[in-house]
Parts: structure tokens; C-alpha cells; sequence
């Protein structure tokens, strides 16, 4: 029986894409691709997730691409233009089961500690938690299965009672593999017709 619900928070609960700011930034599309592809990648943003400084991440790349090395800066100084907005739908499932006295609500989500209390002075919602994961402040990372043996053992879970949705696909096999039910968020999910197939709402 499922007992917690259990939400990643980028691109799940909350819009976040590099291209909001920075296509502000680069007026030709080749130039941005370039610059998301290979300067600010997301594998280089996955280390700040992960609990490296903004500040060491930035000065080594800057190292790399001189030429970007403004460009690299406004990753930390303009992070907030990368949020936009919250996903309205599920916050609104989010609250129904925070109210709820029949479940609890957990975050398990890949976010710098840096930046992370910067997306809780914007959304209100991510008050409606009984505890947080975040990977930045443990210096794990989903797909790792260590971050969701954390989830368990610091808020004294079972596997099965839980149920994570997430928007990477990495993410829910290894959730699945830990033997958390799962709910892969994509643009053609409706989430709340996933929870009705499962008799939770």
C-alpha cells in the first residue's frame, strides 16, 4: 500500500531550462546550441547538483572557454531567469496530498545548494514537505542509488509504500530497482490519471 509520495522537483513541480536565459543572451541559434552543448552543459550543471561551488565550477570553465567567460558568469549571477514557473497541475496533486491524512510527502531532487534557497524563496509549495533530499547539501546524485538509500533510512521509509515521480527515465529505473513504485513524468504524462489507475486519488 502506498504511503508516500515521494517528488522530484525540476520539471516535475517547477519549469527550469538553461534556454530561458540564454537564448536572452545569444541572437544566433547555432551559437546557443553550441554554448548549451558544449560550454554550460548539463553534465557540468550535474556537478554543481552534485555539491561542487558555483564559484570552482565556473573559474575552471571559464579556463576552458575564455572566449564564453561572461557568458559562463551569468550561470550563477542570472540563475533565477532559468526558472519558469511552476508546473501548476501537479503542485495542485502535490497539495492534495499534503493535506491528506492518509499520505505523506517527500522532495528527492537533483539541485544545487546554492541555488536551492533561491527556488524556495520563489515557490511557496516547497514548504508542503515532510522532508527534502537534496543532492547538493548530501553530494549524491539520482541515478545513484545512495541518494535513495538516504531517502529511506533518513525518514524511516519502505520501499514499497512509496511511490516517486520523476522526469528522467535514469532516475525511475534506478528507483525501481530499489523498489520504489514509480511514475515516469513526461509531456504526454497526466499524472493525476497515473494516480487514478492506481487508486490513490
Amino acid at each position: 500500500m502506498i504511503k508516500n509520495i515521494v517528488f522530484d522537483f525540476g520539471n516535475v513541480l517547477i519549469r527550469w531550462d538553461r534556454k530561458n536565459l540564454y537564448s536572452q543572451i545569444f541572437s544566433d541559434p547555432d551559437e546557443l546550441h553550441f554554448f548549451l552543448d558544449k560550454v554550460c552543459t548539463l553534465d557540468w550543471n550535474a556537478q554543481m547538483d552534485k555539491g561542487k561551488s558555483f564559484d570552482t565550477s565556473i573559474a575552471e570553465r571559464k579556463v576552458i572557454f575564455p572566449k564564453y567567460a561572461e557568458q559562463i558568469q551569468m550561470f550563477k549571477d542570472r540563475w533565477v531567469e532559468m526558472l519558469d514557473g511552476a508546473i501548476q497541475e501537479n503542485v495542485e496533486i502535490l497539495k492534495y496530498f499534503y493535506n491528506s491524512s492518509e499520505f505523506k510527502t517527500y522532495g528527492l531532487t537533483n539541485w544545487s545548494a546554492e541555488t536551492f534557497p533561491i527556488a524556495q524563496n520563489h515557490f511557496d509549495f516547497l514548504n508542503y514537505f515532510e522532508g527534502i533530499i537534496v543532492s547538493g547539501e548530501e553530494k549524491l546524485i539520482k541515478p545513484g542509488k545512495e541518494i535513495y538509500a538516504l531517502l529511506l533510512d533518513k525518514f524511516n521509509l519502505i520501499p514499497e509504500e512509496c511511490l516517486f515521480i520523476d522526469d528522467s527515465k535514469a532516475n525511475i529505473v534506478a528507483a525501481k530497482e530499489m523498489g520504489i513504485q514509480v511514475i515516469h513524468f513526461t509531456e504526454e504524462t497526466d499524472v493525476k490519471t497515473e494516480l487514478e489507475k492506481l487508486q490513490l486519488i
